[in-house]
C-alpha cells in the first residue's frame, strides 16, 4: 500500500515480508549511526517472524524518493493507564545521511501522528540519544517535549535472565 505525501517525489508504504532484508540494512545502518552496530543481532528470519509472524509485534513504513528506499520507521501501540487509551512508541527512524534535510523523516513523523490521532490514541513516544542533538533539535521544532522525569530502565541479557528465574 502506497501513501502519497506533500512533497513531490515521496511517498511511504506498509512494508511486506519481502523488505526484511532492506529493513535489517535500515537497521544496521542506524546501529552504526548511533555507534551501536555491536548490539545488532537481528537477522532477516527474526525480522520475519517479529514483524509478519502469527503474532506481529510491530508495524513499518518505508520511505521512498524517486521509489527508491530512503528510509523507515518501526513502531507499535502500547496503553496509558493514566489515559486508558492507546498509545504508539516509535522505535526506529532513520533516513539515509544523503536524503536528511528534504523533509522525509518529518513526513513519516507526521504520518504516524496521524495514524495515533485517526486511532484515538493519547501519546505518540520515542526515546533519543542524550548526545544526538540535530534530532533533539530537530524533535522540539515540531513539538515534542523531553520527559526528563521518567528515566528509562532495561533488563536484558543475563540480568533479564536470572531475574525471570525468581520466578
Amino acid at each position: 500500500m502506497s501513501i502519497p505525501t506533500r512533497l513531490d517525489d515521496f511517498q511511504i508504504r506498509v512494508a511486506q515480508i519481502e523488505d526484511c532484508p532492506l529493513i535489517l540494512s535500515f537497521i544496521k545502518e542506524l546501529a552504526d549511526y548511533e555507534k551501536l552496530s555491536h548490539e545488532v543481532v537481528a537477522t532477516v528470519a527474526i525480522l520475519e517472524e517479529s514483524l509478519f509472524g502469527s503474532r506481529p509485534y510491530a508495524d513499518v513504513l518505508i520511505a521512498e524518493y524517486q521509489q527508491q528506499p530512503v528510509g523507515y520507521a518501526l513502531y507499535f501501540h502500547n496503553l496509558s493507564t493514566f489515559t486508558g487509551r492507546p498509545g504508539i512508541y516509535l522505535e526506529d527512524l532513520y533516513v539515509k545521511p544523503a536524503m536528511r534535510g528534504k523533509g522525509f523523516g518529518k513526513s513519516l513523523l507526521a504520518y504516524i501522528a496521524k495514524l495515533a490521532v485517526d486511532g484515538n490514541c493519547t501519546r505518540f513516544e520515542w526515546s533519543v540519544l542524550d548526545w544526538n542533538e540535530p534530532s533533539i533539535q530537530f524533535y522540539r521544532s515540531i513539538g515534542a517535549r523531553p520527559m526528563d522525569e521518567w528515566t528509562v530502565q532495561r533488563l536484558d541479557g543475563e540480568a533479564l535472565k536470572k531475574f525471570a528465574a525468581e520466578f
